[in-house]
């Protein structure tokens, strides 16, 4: 997916496109996430839609409930579905970070080459 040390640098067109494949497939996971909380509410605690999507909303961005659980099945989606959300977290900021960290580095990493060439003279 990204280009080899070798390799030069890409232009900023094709960058912008690769994070905004990136930051598409962040938006994927986020929103089949929501779903997943939004369905698992509703069938297991009972919630309306419009409670379940707040609900899963607010875990998945770090907030903590809203509304009391009353079910012990729900008490644990609510559990594991935290849980969930944080590595959730930690994914999609890694799959939009990747980009940007991988061009910052591979451009660090040709300037040292030419530093380099230059002072054994070639």
């Amino acid at each position: 997916m990204f280009e080899n040390k070798t390799e030069k640098l890409i232009p900023r067109k094709a960058f912008i496109y690769r994070l905004g494949t990136s930051v598409g497939i962040a938006a994927g996971i986020v929103f089949g996430s929501l779903g997943i909380g939004i369905i698992g509410y509703h069938v297991l605690e009972g919630f309306s839609w419009i409670d379940s999507l707040l609900n899963a909303s607010m875990i998945l961005g770090g907030m903590g409930p809203v509304n009391q659980l009353q079910t012990a099945a729900g008490k644990v989606f609510a559990a594991l579905y935290a849980l969930y959300s944080g590595i959730v977290f930690l994914v999609t900021t890694g799959v939009v970070m990747a980009p940007v960290l991988h061009r910052f580095l591979h451009h660090f990493h040709l300037e040292d080459d030419d530093k380099k060439y230059k002072r054994r003279g070639q």
